[in-house]
């Protein structure tokens, strides 16, 4: 299948986001870029997160999630929810209705600010969160959907939606459930709270976490150290990884032999 065609400079300012890759390649990093707004996030910017997450070249294996200036992200624009919504984009108030074609269209584009996060999880890259500052609501979210989170010792995290009469719908439930547990999400999303990086590492929801101004090192370390394995394998073994928690013993088992046959095979051929 042919690649799309990467957002342009332009769109991709618009929505709010940068994106820059390497000279191999291999790692792209997308930067939430508003700093005057903390990086709020829009619809826009959702959409294309997706645009970019279908258009990147296949010789993409890291992706990097960062945020311009002191905030990783402050969540949702709360322009979206004012009568006049956010330049350019419809305010979801005035999509919101009781008609059934009026609750397809808002399920509609709900799905499609979710497909900016859902991508990140893809077997062939792993995503990591570099986190500085604020992840709130949103913008915690879309930490939740890398594979891997660096912390600053700054970070803060906060699921704010439910205490906006809203609920996390931009995929982070799943992830944020599966790494605390059921009772500790409940008490997070419904309290509110902010969440240091120092507990954010014990509640496993940083694999490190660093002095800030380390934070842009470490990360290149990791995504040094990532990039060691060959492509093919750390694919395979990623969709292995991903699949394991809701396998039974022996369909994982299975799902392992199957694998590491074609590894074997592909290997056996180019050698």
């Amino acid at each position: 299948m042919a690649e799309a065609a990467i957002p342009s400079a332009e769109d991709l300012a618009a929505a709010g986001l940068r994106l820059e890759l390497d000279t191999a390649g291999a790692v792209a990093t997308i930067t939430l870029a508003r700093p005057r707004r903390r990086n709020a996030m829009t619809g826009r910017t959702w959409t294309t997160l997706a645009h970019v997450g279908h258009s990147l070249p296949s010789s993409v294996r890291i992706v990097v999630i960062t945020g311009e200036g002191p905030s990783f992200s402050a969540g949702i624009d709360l322009a979206m929810f004012g009568p006049e919504g956010v330049s350019g984009e419809t305010s979801l108030f005035r999509q919101a209705g009781t008609r059934p074609r009026d609750r397809a269209a808002l399920d509609e584009g709900i799905a499609e600010y979710q497909a900016g996060y859902l991508w990140l999880r893809r077997p062939d890259i792993v995503s990591v969160a570099a986190v500085r500052g604020h992840a709130v609501g949103a913008g915690f979210q879309l930490a939740l959907a890398c594979d891997l989170r660096v912390l600053a010792d700054d970070a803060k995290l906060c699921m704010k939606e439910p205490a906006l009469g809203l609920v996390p719908d931009l995929t982070g439930t799943k992830p944020l459930v599966e790494l605390v547990g059921v009772n500790r999400a409940i008490e997070l999303c419904l309290t509110a709270r902010t969440v240091s990086a120092e507990e954010a590492r014990e509640l496993r929801l940083a694999e490190l976490v660093v002095p800030g101004s380390d934070l842009d090192d470490a990360v290149a370390d990791l995504v040094a150290a990532l990039l060691a394995a060959p492509a093919e394998a750390a694919a395979a073994t990623k969709a292995l990884l991903l699949q394991a928690q809701g396998n039974t013993l022996e369909e994982q088992a299975r799902a392992e032999r199957a694998a590491q046959v074609e590894r074997l095979i592909a290997l056996s051929a180019q050698g």
